[in-house]
């Protein structure tokens, strides 16, 4: 995690190995989720690079049905699947999943909806280790046992990802 390599374009056959100073981090919560901008900010303070869906670049927000459909809560199940296809959608999809693809580990703050667990289980299934926070009181769940570490404070959370950067 710390070293990548980097191929030369001159002479292809001659790596490079460069350092890389920031573990990337996703956080997958729910839109709803009022400790996940306590966070991204708790994460990004302690030196982590953090994909943050709500506000993924500078100036931009994150994805929302409501950008395509004010009365999206309405929709029927045939309005759900051609709205994965609007244009809006189609980008949110690639930003979020581009970032999941990049991101060294993933730490999912509960409570937390469909999309976030689908985040979290595609990371878990794609090799790359998954944290959940759980800070206020949640019905237990069984297949959280898949995860890598269930953490309840924030100090702890962060001396975790220290240890796996240097790892």
């Amino acid at each position: 995690m710390n070293k990548k390599i980097q191929y030369n374009n001159s002479d292809p056959t001659k790596p490079t190995f460069i350092e890389v100073d920031k573990m990337k981090i996703y956080v997958a919560s729910s839109r709803r989720n009022k400790y996940h901008q306590e966070v991204v900010k708790y994460l990004r303070k302690k030196d982590f690079k953090v994909y943050d869906f709500k506000n993924p670049e500078v100036g931009e927000t994150g994805f929302s049905w409501l950008e395509i459909d004010p009365d999206w809560l309405e929709w029927t199940p045939k309005q759900y699947i051609e709205a994965l296809k609007h244009p809006l959608a189609e980008y949110g999809f690639d930003r979020d999943s581009t970032a999941m693809r990049e991101a060294d580990i993933c730490v999912l703050v509960l409570p937390s909806g469909r999309d976030s667990h689908t985040e979290a289980g595609w990371m878990k299934g794609a090799g790359k280790k998954v944290f959940v926070y759980i800070p206020e009181p949640q019905e237990p769940e069984l297949m959280y046992k898949i995860y890598d570490d269930i953490i309840t404070d924030l100090n702890e959370l962060s001396n975790i990802l220290k240890q796996e950067k240097d790892k």
